[in-house]
């Protein structure tokens, strides 16, 4: 059967090596020059199996109104509201409940175990050298209250076997030693004994190279103008470089996958949330981070990547805008040398990045088929495309295939927003 899969970031790489594998004809199209050079390019390396979580929680609108006028918040909005803007909050804050958090972290954590397992299996299988370290991830809890919220994800984490331990500040030293010069700055942490982080670029090119091998074949500069169909099945993708005929077609478009599904009908709740990282050089190995970090109180993320350090956060609502903010930067920077002062040097301009995270109001991706019957959906994965994707690679395989996945898919495909 020959299968298209619509672009060629980590989520697109893994549907199409998994549906290679299954026997199918694939061909990937990109419109870069190279795969990987959207979001999976300069993330943040977390591999965070146990520590997925949704952004809408009980208690975000409350902080969402403090951050507004803070110096360093991890969430930015631009004041021209748009429409799609708007309703992305909306929907935002009806899923910042107990019991809807409960439900999206579960399926979250679902996603996330299964790809732990195939990222498992895939190192077994290849010798792919992508800087992966199990030193697990540390969540940093600079208040009190943080500590006593993290109780509600410990039930979730307990409900999925996931191996976790709360650790007083002392411990989180003892994980991380670097600390030990801003001890004073934290309360505590949980720390995700079996999460990992890795290089998302280097593992995207080694598994493209082995999807050529399988037979996938990719088209780069290739820019996607249409979906036709007819009777409620797809007849052909539209592109500057001609039309692609395939049986079936998987929309792993991230960010853009919601406008190229609206002339058909289809209205995607997935956003382009603006996120920022540094990549540095590290000038002093014992005061670097040995592993991966998350700061609960910026929503920044910070990851050891061989003899760089990568800083990755923010949240900043501009819709398709990809101009570096001084605002994205400066929160990015003052994080990492707030918790790691004697880690690294200077930021020079090229170590900077911005990209769009895609987004849904749940935090949960959106994954399987959608009302047109050769139509399949794979995004919406917002800062987790890296820990997930191996996992929806699997799933989406299997459904396409017309096989039952291995896990649990209830309330991943778009019939939750309906």
């Amino acid at each position: 059967m020959k299968v298209l899969v619509a672009d060629s970031g980590i989520i697109g790489i893994a549907s199409a090596y998994y549906l290679a594998k299954s026997g199918h004809q694939v061909t990937v199209v990109e419109q870069e020059l190279e795969p990987a050079l959207g979001t999976s390019f300069a993330n943040a390396g977390q591999l965070s199996y146990g520590m997925s979580s949704p952004w809408a929680a009980p208690g975000i609108p409350v902080k969402a109104m403090k951050w507004l006028v803070a110096k360093y918040a991890p969430l930015i909005i631009n004041p021209k509201l748009t429409l799609s803007t708007i309703k992305f909050l909306f929907r935002i804050l009806r899923n910042c409940t107990a019991s809807r958090y409960e439900i999206n972290k579960s399926r979250m954590v679902r996603v996330s175990k299964y790809s732990q397992q195939a990222i498992a299996e895939m190192v077994k299988e290849h010798d792919f050298d992508f800087e992966l370290r199990s030193h697990g991830l540390l969540q940093i809890f600079r208040t009190q209250e943080q500590l006593e919220a993290a109780k509600k994800d410990m039930a979730v984490l307990d409900a999925y076997n996931v191996k976790y331990e709360k650790l007083n500040v002392e411990g989180c030293i003892k994980a991380e030693p670097a600390l030990i010069h801003v001890k004073d700055k934290i309360k505590g942490g949980l720390r995700y004994l079996k999460d990992q982080s890795a290089n998302c670029f280097l593992f995207a090119n080694h598994l493209t190279q082995a999807c050529k091998d399988l037979g996938v074949k990719f088209d780069f500069n290739v820019n996607i103008q249409k979906i036709n169909s007819k009777n409620k099945k797809i007849i052909g993708i539209q592109t500057d470089q001609g039309d692609y005929i395939a049986d079936k077609y998987v929309i792993a478009l991230g960010s853009n996958s919601a406008d190229i599904l609206s002339p058909l009908g289809i209205n995607l709740p997935v956003y382009p949330v603006k996120g920022y990282s540094i990549t540095m050089p590290v000038k002093s190995d014992v005061d670097a981070p040995q592993g991966t970090l998350m700061d609960e109180t910026y929503k920044v993320a910070i990851t050891r990547l061989g003899d760089i350090v990568r800083v990755a956060g923010i949240a900043e609502l501009t819709g398709y805008d990809k101009i570096l903010s001084k605002s994205g930067d400066r929160i990015t920077q003052f994080v990492l040398n707030d918790l790691f002062p004697k880690a690294i040097g200077k930021v020079s301009d090229d170590q900077l990045w911005v990209d769009l995270r895609p987004m849904t109001p749940d935090g949960t991706p959106i994954i399987g088929k959608i009302p047109y019957e050769n139509l399949f959906l794979n995004t919406g994965h917002g800062t987790l495309g890296w820990t997930m994707s191996l996992g929806s690679g699997k799933i989406i395989n299997s459904i396409v295939s017309g096989q039952t996945p291995e896990i649990d898919i209830e309330g991943l495909d778009i019939s939750r927003y309906q």
